[in-house]
């Protein structure tokens, strides 16, 4: 059975052809990827998260972006559009153009159905590789389920999981807490 050859794009004409499009869309490893639009539920629980977290790091000078900015994991092979992207002090960009970071902080990703298995796979795992990244969220859209991971001072990462409205994730690189419940108020989950 023969397959079809997808071409290949360099980093630059990826840029270029993002940047002049009406759509996201990520690059990995020489592909280029729509970003899909997201449902009612994914766009409440981003919404939730972003004011749940932006009201409890802006005194920590830390600023939350929405998914609008891209993130630069690797010059060389992977962009990205997080839900969340939190950034902590001074944005560093990956060129002139300053609409693409190179130093997240925290990146939170609302899982949907078809992207939930990509997600908590490869994409995690090149996201653990950015070196400015402590936390990293992934929020089911539904049902209550938080994964969240976090690098600890040696350098390794770890995770907890959350299942229930009345818990409570604990940032630990700010030390800041985040309700469940702030996160899923207002979306209709699955019984």
């Amino acid at each position: 059975m023969a397959t079809r050859q997808l071409p290949y794009f360099t980093p630059e004409q990826y840029l270029t052809f993002d940047r002049s499009s009406d759509r996201r869309h990520e690059y990995i490893f020489g592909e280029i990827v729509p970003v899909e639009n997201g449902t009612a539920a994914h766009s409440r629980i981003a919404g939730n998260s972003m004011i749940a977290i932006g009201k409890r790091l802006s005194t920590a000078g830390c600023g939350a972006h929405d998914a609008s900015l891209r993130v630069c994991v690797d010059r060389k092979s992977v962009y990205v559009y997080p839900d969340i992207t939190v950034v902590c002090g001074k944005l560093e960009y990956a060129d002139g153009q300053k609409d693409t970071v190179t130093n997240p902080n925290m990146i939170v990703e609302v899982l949907s159905p078809t992207t939930l298995n990509y997600n908590l796979g490869a994409k995690a795992r090149m996201y653990w590789k950015i070196a400015s990244l402590t936390d990293l969220l992934f929020i089911d859209q539904q049902k209550v389920w938080i994964e969240y991971w976090f690098r600890s001072p040696g350098g390794k990462w770890d995770s907890r999981q959350f299942e229930s409205l009345h818990d409570i994730v604990h940032i630990e690189s700010t030390g800041s807490d985040i309700p469940v419940a702030e996160i899923y108020a207002g979306v209709e989950l699955e019984a």
